[in-house]
């Protein structure tokens, strides 16, 4: 959780992006981090965005294609899974990150990644974008998936 390495963010020009932002509602304190965190982001750049809630991150992929079938240039994908003692972690994580990938793909649109998979609750804290926080990866996810857009636009003309 250093950053090293981390790119540049903000300093994108997004007016006439719509983004969609699509968040579970499991863990409210570290999702409501996470979207504000993208928020900012998204109004930062001028992007015209709407915020879309789902159960939890398993329904990310669904959603996340709906909005990107219905206009949307990018999607930001929010949600959070907590390792327990049941092999359900590995299932819902692996489901959400293969899906969102595949709608990516079959879309031709971009999906910032933003689902956290953590071992314990501070582990989302700390990355969440509160006061204290370390790092904010919903801001992180939305900076992806407007420059991914900004890439998309200019290679297709």
């Amino acid at each position: 959780m250093s950053g090293k390495g981390a790119p540049e963010k903000g300093g994108i020009a997004a007016e006439g992006l719509r983004v969609t932002i699509v968040a579970g509602t499991w863990h409210d304190e570290i999702t409501d981090g996470l979207i504000a965190g993208a928020q900012r982001t998204l109004d930062a750049a001028g992007a015209e965005s709407t915020l879309v809630r789902v159960a939890g991150s398993f329904e990310l992929p669904v959603v996340a294609k709906a909005a990107l079938e219905a206009g949307a240039d990018a999607v930001v994908a929010l949600g959070v899974i907590i390792r327990g003692g049941t092999p359900h972690f590995d299932f819902v994580s692996n489901a959400a990150t293969d899906g969102l990938t595949r709608v990516a793909l079959d879309t031709g649109k971009p999906v910032g990644f933003g689902v956290l998979t953590l071992d314990d609750e501070q582990q989302g804290l700390d990355r969440a974008g509160l006061p204290g926080s370390k790092e904010d990866k919903g801001a992180e996810a939305a900076d992806a998936a407007l420059r991914t857009a900004l890439t998309l636009r200019a290679l297709r003309g």
